[in-house]
């Protein structure tokens, strides 16, 4: 018969698999050798930061209202690298709360050579999930060309959350992106053990195959009925971020929870085909009441919505030069309560969680700068502007 017990049973089998597959951290990461240091404010609903991975050091930050800013030497350039908020949600650009809006950016491997950077936001006529092509523009490298917009992925939003929306391209080269379960609550059309809806996923396609993409041959579910041939992995609420480690190039997602627990999620190199739980599970327990299947893969890191927490923020494995402890350590927050973990494996290869800081910043994003150096997303409050934030040692 299958129990909780024996789940658990399988939890520490994959949990152990997991461990064996990717290096160990050597340290314990500790707060007191860092500190969070104010790059720059001044944003609108400031939702997430990255890079080109073009040579210059610049950083651009993603509004959810649909602009894009270009930060240059510390500072934001007076005009926009994109307006998007024409073609993005209504919703998104007033004061209320929503999970609507410019939600993802991500910049083509080969953006130095062909200018080419996809968004992921939802629609303004239709609500749906879109996933678009750009291209920066031929006179100016810090402004995007908007008439370039080229749509190559869509997916309809049954409710107005857990619309997902991060977009990054793996070590393969290959674009994935997430795709929440279709919202509401308690994921009411099942939409996470049912893959071949799209909703509760996420997908890797290949932008450089055909038009408007490619099935890259060695995703999972290719030629099965079963799943979409898009689907990567499946079985997952709102993943809230995802990043993959530039040195061993695993995979991290943080999922976001129902009402009781947040999770993060483990996926080594080159594995896909993953079914992370929901909504069978919330983290590691039994959610949904259905049976749980032998084929689970459990969370690496879980925590409860206590002390204010309420909605995890998916980061990275650090792998800057500036702070050594935090050396190979996965680095996420939680949005509501501004608290940062470090979850990573300790010399026996068995995953541990530290409380490395308690902020009062609500923490809609991390981000990498060229060189491996983290950042801090603060989403903005009446209390505190919109701003980006860098982990700095202690001087």
């Amino acid at each position: 018969m299958r129990n909780t017990a024996r789940y658990m049973l399988i939890v520490l089998l994959l949990l152990s698999i997991a461990a064996i597959s990717t290096a160990q951290t050597t340290t314990t990461p500790d707060a007191t050798q860092f500190t969070l240091q104010p790059v720059v404010d001044g944003f609108n609903r400031a939702l997430y930061v990255t890079h080109a991975g073009d040579g210059t050091d610049r950083m651009f930050m993603v509004q959810q209202n649909g602009i894009i800013h270009v930060i240059e030497d510390g500072s934001v350039l007076t005009t926009p690298f994109l307006d998007a908020s024409g073609l993005i949600s209504t919703d998104a650009l007033g004061n209320g709360y929503t999970e609507r809006g410019l939600l993802g950016l991500a910049f083509h491997p080969d953006y130095a050579d062909n200018g080419v950077f996809f968004i992921n936001y939802t629609e303004l006529s239709s609500n749906d999930t879109i996933v678009a092509r750009f291209t920066v523009s031929e006179d100016d490298p810090n402004v995007a060309n908007p008439n370039s917009a080229d749509i190559i992925f869509r997916t309809a939003q049954p409710y107005a959350n857990h619309n997902g929306g991060h977009i990054e391209f793996g070590p393969e080269g290959f674009l994935y992106i997430s795709v929440g379960d279709g919202g509401s609550a308690g994921d009411p059309l099942n939409s996470g053990q049912q893959p071949d809806t799209l909703l509760g996923t996420i997908l890797r396609i290949n932008v450089n195959g055909g038009l408007p993409y490619a099935i890259p041959e060695s995703n999972p579910f290719v030629g099965n009925d079963f799943a979409a041939d898009e689907v990567w992995a499946y079985g997952l609420r709102n993943v809230w971020r995802f990043s993959f480690d530039r040195e061993t190039g695993d995979m991290y997602l943080g999922d976001v929870g129902q009402n009781r627990w947040e999770e993060v999620n483990f996926q080594p190199a080159g594995v896909g085909g993953q079914n992370y739980g929901w909504n069978i599970l919330e983290g590691n327990n039994p959610f949904s009441g259905a049976a749980i299947p032998d084929d689970l893969t459990a969370p690496i890191a879980e925590y409860q919505h206590i002390n204010g927490n309420c909605s995890v923020t998916g980061g990275y494995v650090y792998r800057g030069e500036a702070i050594p402890t935090l050396q190979g350590a996965y680095i996420y927050g939680d949005y509501c309560s501004g608290q940062i973990w470090a979850t990573y494996r300790d010399a026996n290869g068995a995953w541990q969680s530290n409380l490395l800081l308690d902020t009062d910043y609500t923490i809609s994003s991390f981000g990498e700068d060229e060189s491996g150096e983290l950042y801090l997303v603060h989403y903005g409050t009446s209390r505190i502007p919109a701003q980006v934030l860098r982990f700095a040692p202690v001087e």
